[in-house]
């Protein structure tokens, strides 16, 4: 048993050994064991290849306007263990893991012991329910990745949503749209609601083929409902939402950028459908809790003097999203680029369609098996004039004595943009 929150640290760091292992069958078997928390917890799944985090922050926001109690069980997390589970705006403590983790630990335990050892994210996602079963009225519970066979695949949603379709995990979910689509169509489950984003026509067809199947009502974003942008001002942008039969919205939000107009409405779809369930929604509440959202790592103002943006973009459509957030809101600043990434990433795909968008370039590397090289990203830089240095707090240390009215943006893998947050909570 564990008695400091270091040992749980400590097992979960000896414990990523194991990997991933695809499948269903040791969550299932665990969470049996300890009496199935996940039945007695309603909760919305939440799955696309980008926008899940999003998705699920401005449904939170939503909710909680509503003074309802928001479990979120998201991953990977920016702030250690405890980052995973949190409720409203408050993640789990220390204390509660190590108690949920006692609670869990014998059946572990016995699991290793038949020589069918769950994974540390297997173990986590437990730990979620068997918290969420007591605590919360709903639950935003963001799969891994895909769907299908991703380890949050272990429940019956009340409802369902795929943001979006795009090419990234193709090693682990197939190098085709059918083929991760199917990955990630299957958290639709039987006669169960599915809000789907823009996705393309082999996307779709894997999707449609899902729902058919399980008798699932699908809202099609475009099509149940729609969204257009208005205006943007200093602070937020404002889109008109409609759903089928609804009177249309104006729906200000935060964070920019067009990919978040799209985040945002699946959410209001999302709300929508909660409203017409059993739960009692105020539409004045919910819209002011959706611009009051925020969104840690996405286009985040992490400093302001200088300007300095945090950005989790780790595909290209990430990429594609961070550019179009960029030119929107800062063409008349010089910008420059800090990066850093995974060398399992579509570097390739990323690096070039970002780098041209900055005055400067600079590649670096962060702590982690999985983390490039500065050499190996420059491999895939077209910039002559690209500087590669190791040590990313330097850089940083350097950015905040700037006295230029510029932009710094520093965007790459989420555990990369994790560390750089811990930076400056610590460098203010």
């Amino acid at each position: 048993m564990f008695k400091h929150f270091h040992e749980v640290e400590n097992f979960f760091q000896n414990r990523q050994q194991l990997g991933m292992k695809p499948g269903l069958s040791r969550i299932q078997k665990l969470l049996y064991l300890l009496g199935n928390p996940q039945e007695k917890v309603t909760s919305i799944h939440v799955a696309g290849t980008n926008g899940k985090g999003s998705t699920i922050q401005y449904l939170k926001h939503g909710l909680m306007a509503n003074n309802f109690r928001v479990g979120v069980f998201q991953s990977p997390s920016m702030d250690g263990i405890t980052g995973h589970i949190s409720i409203n705006h408050t993640k789990v403590s220390e204390e509660t893991i190590l108690t949920l983790m006692n609670q869990v630990y014998p059946f572990i335990q016995q699991l290793d012991g038949e020589q069918d050892a769950p994974t540390s994210f297997e173990i986590i996602t437990a730990l979620a329910f068997t918290f969420f079963q007591d605590h919360v009225d709903l639950a935003l519970i963001e799969a891994g990745m895909g769907g299908r066979e991703d380890t949050t695949n272990c429940f019956i949603p009340i409802l369902s949503i795929i943001t979006n379709v795009e090419k990234d995990h193709t090693a682990a979910l197939g190098n085709t749209f059918t083929a991760i689509a199917y990955q990630k169509a299957g958290i639709i489950k039987k006669d169960r609601p599915v809000i789907v984003g823009e996705v393309g026509e082999e996307a779709s067809r894997s999707i449609i083929s899902e729902a058919i199947t399980k008798d699932a009502p699908v809202f099609w974003s475009g099509q149940a409902f729609q969204s257009k942008m208005l205006h943007m001002t200093e602070t937020h942008q404002t889109f008109e939402w409609q759903a089928d039969d609804m009177q249309p919205m104006h729906v200000s939000i935060k964070p920019f950028g067009r990919h978040q107009i799209k985040n945002a409405s699946l959410a209001m779809m999302a709300l929508t459908l909660l409203g017409q369930n059993r739960f009692s929604l105020d539409w004045r509440k919910m819209l002011h809790g959706l611009a009051t959202t925020s969104i840690p790592g996405r286009f985040e103002r992490i400093h302001e003097d200088p300007l300095i943006i945090l950005d989790s973009a780790h595909n290209p459509a990430g990429i594609e999203a961070l550019v179009d957030s960029l030119t929107t809101r800062f063409i008349d600043k010089n910008t420059h680029l800090l990066f850093a990434a995974f060398k399992d990433k579509d570097i390739e795909g990323m690096l070039p369609a970002l780098e041209q968008h900055f005055k400067t370039v600079t590649l670096t590397t962060f702590e982690h098996h999985r983390a490039a090289s500065t050499k190996q990203l420059q491999y895939y830089s077209r910039r002559p004039d690209v500087q590669l240095i190791d040590d990313w707090e330097q850089v940083i240390s350097e950015m905040l004595t700037s006295h230029e009215d510029d932009c710094y943006v520093i965007t790459g893998s989420l555990h990369f943009i994790a560390d750089v947050r811990t930076y400056f909570t610590h460098h203010p």
